[in-house]
């Protein structure tokens, strides 16, 4: 046994004498209630009773809120801190900082974190310990190596600095690897680490100095909303009439939301991390070892002084919730406390850690640190205005809390004072969750989400912890069993369907797998006969009342619809970006439903209500997302099917295009709209969920003849590339505007209405665009582009894709992707790397295939001329 296993029971099992319970007890209150003289006393300085932003927290998030809001000019700023600075989570952190993230937008975050951490000591006069050696995350399989090549065409767009390299080069940047199972590694100069405490102490000090408040201990004890949308914070000290609050706790999170009534779905997680004494082989060293991850063996690892330091994530079998916080709440008091450490459970990492550096079989462990972290189900934080009450905000759920403080604290600034987000971030959007994120589903997928922490990122990842969850489809019984499920927003949809002989297990790969062939058989299906998909996730709202359409023309650029019509209508920032697009139906006089996609449910919501409310607009706004079922119908035979179970006339002359009527089908009420996203003839067909299973039964028995089947988001993802239709959050969101993503024809500037973001629009419109939304057919082998790969030309970077898929109609790939202006014609030939290789590219004309509206009138149109 090595010394390092004799030394763990040896040395510290209980050395750092922590119950799981608490070592101590720190008072949560000082003063009496009220007091203004007690509060000077108490906290050496005025109390305040007014703010504009009151941030609650003091860890590494809060803080850097605070000095964020204060350095931009915001007069009055109040961080409240429970305790004191730092308690909770923030001051046990191992520090890590890394420019590295695979999502694309949370790097921007990473930046400028990193960013701000090299400039800090200098501006606040306070050393903040940044250690920058950079870092490697080392691939030792094949797949590993694939999701390397997968993340650098992610980055070259972007201007984070990433390299693939090498097992000389990773050896040269940790000589105290094993190299026996090194592939190669993914290389991020400047990453590290930095001091928590220190860090949070400086941002603090940088508050102070633009002419922040900190007050602690100040714990909040009640919050409550007035009648215009401010906040009375109530603490021991006195109350602070605040423009908007700003709940940034921690782990404590759940108890400030239930202050006002919402249960935030975080939840601790332990973690550990143990430090060596001095290794005589690091101490020799000239230079500092850069930080490594061993994804395979699920931990990382960097130098402390002259030793190291080493954490691992457990699996999902051992790594422990501590959820009896969910429960009965965090213990009063808990704040600058750990967990009694558990090393059986880490001994898995410790022993695959010591094979890959082999000096730590000779290290001796000085500390061991078990502490909470947080963790929400998807593992992103939870940033942003909540849906639900105006002007309350969240920066909670941070399971690396540390290398997102200092851009989260940017982002929200940015957000705060110009009434927008500075960039997408939706991913991290409060209101991804809802009613349907129960305490058994956050803890399944919570400790997924830990144990999962260094799996392969794959495309089209699906996890399955903790589903189905309480929202599922009126059909779902009914398709379960035939096809793939995919997860969005709480629901179950499928993604592709089973038929006999194909292989149904779940997949995932950077190159074409086991759907492949199944979904061109539903786009053939749809292109030539008719399919079903159900489409009840949508998010759904009726808006009525005497200031509907006022209201509904600030908000969308586009006219609103007649009665019984529908249109595509786009909802703006001021800054003229494309905050949401949304399919608006006038149901009758001043009576509207709008429909936008699930994972923006809320997050339109949120956007409609607040500009209700601030201005005033007389109207009724009702989310029906959970009552109302959809199944859509698509391809040249849908008419024949739904015409055999009505007795309203389906055709073409009588129901048109982005028509909307109210239908029998098979004797059940529906509400029909002749729209479908694959650009096919088709109907959305919208229900009570009650009446599914007897509208979908009717609708497959009467397409018999016709070839009936169904098809799943995948094909529809296909099909609707191939009529060049754009998808929000892609081709368009709050980095775009309208104009580059070439939506002018749903963006009417000349409309009487002054709506949000038309002033903004003109200007850019007057100044030119300096890139446009540009349509490639790809030469590929047996990958296919999804979005987000780095676009060439001439041995350069130009551009970005937005999503892109296998064309099965015309043999090829197609994507879209923003390029210059120079590079937008068509036949401009470019090159978009995917897996580590450039393939040969081409801007087309779009659409590839032409949409069946499209279609038939250019067939009526010659017949008239023939």
């Amino acid at each position: 046994m090595s010394r390092v296993l004799n030394l763990v029971s040896a040395k510290f099992r209980g050395r750092l004498g922590v119950s799981r319970h608490l070592i101590r007890t720190v008072s949560c209150s000082s003063g009496r209630s009220g007091d203004r003289s007690d509060a000077s006393t108490v906290l050496g300085k005025r109390w305040k009773d007014t703010a504009e932003t009151v941030v609650i927290g003091g860890g590494c998030v809060g803080a850097s809120l605070a000095y964020h809001l204060a350095k931009a000019g915001m007069k009055d700023v109040v961080l409240l801190e429970k305790t004191e600075l730092t308690a909770g989570s923030t001051w046990h952190a191992a520090g890590l900082t890394t420019y590295y993230h695979p999502g694309i937008n949370l790097k921007k975050v990473h930046y400028d974190s990193i960013k701000l951490y090299e400039s800090l000591e200098a501006e606040t006069g306070q050393a903040v310990g940044f250690h920058q050696p950079g870092s490697v995350r080392i691939a030792s399989t094949a797949a590993r190596v694939d999701e390397m090549k997968y993340q650098m065409t992610r980055t070259h767009w972007h201007v984070t600095p990433q390299y693939l390299i090498g097992p000389e080069k990773v050896q040269e940047l940790f000589p105290l690897l094993n190299m026996d199972k090194v592939l190669a590694g993914l290389y991020t100069p400047d990453d590290g680490h930095i001091d928590p405490y220190s860090l949070t102490m400086a941002l603090a000090a940088g508050a102070r100095m633009y002419g922040a408040q900190i007050y602690n201990p100040a714990p909040v004890t009640g919050l409550k909303p007035t009648s215009d949308g401010k906040w009375d914070v109530e603490t021991p000290h006195g109350t602070i009439r605040a423009n908007r609050i700003v709940n940034a706790t921690g782990f404590w999170a759940r108890e400030v939301g239930k202050l006002i009534g919402f249960e935030h779905p975080t939840i601790p997680v332990h973690h550990q991390y143990v430090v060596t004494a001095t290794v005589p082989e690091v101490k020799a060293l000239k230079k500092e070892l850069a930080v490594i991850r061993d994804l395979e063996a699920s931990y990382y690892l960097r130098q402390e002084r002259d030793g190291l330091l080493f954490g691992p994530y457990e699996k999902m079998d051992k790594m422990v919730l501590q959820d009896s916080w969910v429960r009965d709440g965090v213990p009063p008091g808990f704040g600058k406390e750990l967990f009694e450490s558990d090393l059986d459970r880490i001994m898995e990492h410790v022993e695959m850690a010591m094979e890959m550096v082999p000096v730590l079989k000779k290290a001796d462990i000085i500390n061991i640190v078990s502490g909470p972290i947080t963790y929400t189900p998807d593992l992103l934080p939870m940033v942003g205005p909540h849906h639900g009450v105006r002007n309350y905000w969240t920066a909670i759920g941070f399971g690396y809390g540390v290398i997102h403080a200092g851009g989260i604290g940017k982002f929200l600034s940015d957000w705060i004072r110009n009434g927008e987000p500075p960039y997408d971030l939706i991913e991290c959007d409060p209101n991804r969750y809802g009613k349907w994120t129960d305490v058994p589903f956050m803890c399944a997928k919570a400790r997924e989400s830990y144990g999962y922490n260094n799996v392969v990122g794959y495309p089209k990842e699906e996890r399955f912890a903790g589903r189905p969850t309480s929202r599922t489809s009126g059909l779902y019984e009914v398709l379960k069993d035939k096809c793939s499920m995919g997860f969005h927003a709480g629901w179950e949809q499928p993604h592709w369907f089973y038929k006999p002989g194909d292989d149904t297990e779940y997949k995932p790969s950077f190159r074409r797998t086991n759907w492949f062939g199944p979904v061109g058989r539903e786009c053939k299906l749809v292109m030539e006969k008719v399919g079903v998909i159900d489409l009840t996730p949508f998010g759904k709202f009726m808006v009525k009342g005497k200031d509907s359409v006022k209201l509904l023309d600030r908000l969308f650029a586009n006219t609103m619809p007649k009665v019984g019509q529908t249109n595509i209508s786009h909802m703006l920032t001021p800054a003229g970006r494309v905050f949401a697009e949304v399919t608006i139906t006038q149901l009758a006089p001043g009576e509207f439903m709008l429909l936008t996609g699930s994972g923006s449910e809320l997050h339109d919501l949120r956007w409609i209500q607040d500009e209700a409310a601030n201005g005033g607009y007389e109207v009724d706004i009702t989310n029906v997302t959970d009552e109302l079922g959809v199944i859509g119908i698509a391809g040249p035979n849908a008419r024949k099917v739904l015409q055999k179970i009505t007795s309203e006339d389906m055709s073409d002359g009588t129901f048109k295009f982005l028509q909307c009527k109210s239908v029998q089908l098979a004797g059940v009420p529906v509400r029909a709209i002749r729209i479908s996203y694959t650009g096919e003839l088709g109907w959305e067909l919208y229900m009570d969920q009650k009446n599914m299973v007897a509208v979908y039964n009717a609708i497959m028995e009467a397409g018999k003849d016709e070839g009936i089947d169904n098809f799943g988001t995948y094909a529809m993802t296909s099909l609707r590339l191939e009529k060049g239709f754009r998808a929000w959050g892609a081709e368009m969101n709050c980095d775009t505007n309208p104009l580059e993503a070439g939506l002018d024809y749903f963006i009417k500037l000349n409309k009487p209405a002054d709506f949000i973001g038309k002033a903004a629009l003109k200007e850019i419109k007057a100044k030119g665009l300096r890139r446009k939304l540009s349509y490639l057919s790809l030469e590929t082998l047996d990958i296919d582009p999804e979005g987000n790969e780095t676009v060439w030309h001439e041995g350069k970077v130009v551009g970005n894709t937005t999503s892109g898929a296998y064309s099965y109609s015309s043999q090829q790939s197609l994507a879209f992707a923003y390029l210059p202006l120079d590079l937008c014609s068509v036949g401009q030939k470019v090159e978009v790397e995917l897996l580590g290789r450039k393939y040969p590219a081409m801007v087309i004309q779009e659409p590839l295939v032409l949409t069946e509206p499209t279609r038939t009138r250019l067939q009526k149109k010659a017949k008239s001329k023939a």
